[in-house]
């Protein structure tokens, strides 16, 4: 079971395959299965509240299939209990960053002073390279 704020995410919605992790590690990582494939499908959980699983679905994340099923894969740690939390903490910061919906940005005008500040650098540098051009040496 994962939990998330308020979302209660039961393990029959957890899918995880365990697997001969990549990289060096010599004969353990060619013997031991350690790394952790946790498969969970966005599109289909009952658990997700639906503003949540829209979010999570418009996010565009390679680790998201074109069925909407999140893969996470984790390998960095020795063990294969290691990696099942590793999997599942992430998992939970996946979904957490999509609990909340953000904040709609508010347009903004430039302020006259603002503007008037703008325009009289222009005219200083303007002002600086026509000086440089001018050739009087009468």
């Amino acid at each position: 079971m994962v939990r998330i704020g308020n979302i209660v995410i039961p393990e029959s919605e957890l899918v995880e395959r365990f697997v001969r992790s990549a990289g060096p590690g010599g004969q353990n990582v060619n013997k031991v299965s350690t790394a952790v494939e946790l498969r969970f499908d966005i599109a289909q959980s009952p658990s997700l509240p639906e503003p949540v699983r829209a979010r999570l679905l418009a996010r565009r994340d390679r680790r998201i299939t074109a069925d909407g099923v999140l893969v996470i894969n984790a390998q960095t740690l020795r063990t294969q209990d290691r990696n099942r939390e590793d999997a599942r903490e992430r998992l939970a910061a996946f979904i957490g960053q999509s609990l909340h919906a953000p904040k709609k940005r508010i347009p903004t005008r430039p302020t006259r002073g603002s503007k008037e500040r703008r325009l009289a650098g222009k005219r200083e540098r303007g002002t600086i390279k026509q000086g440089r051009s001018r050739t009087d040496w009468d």
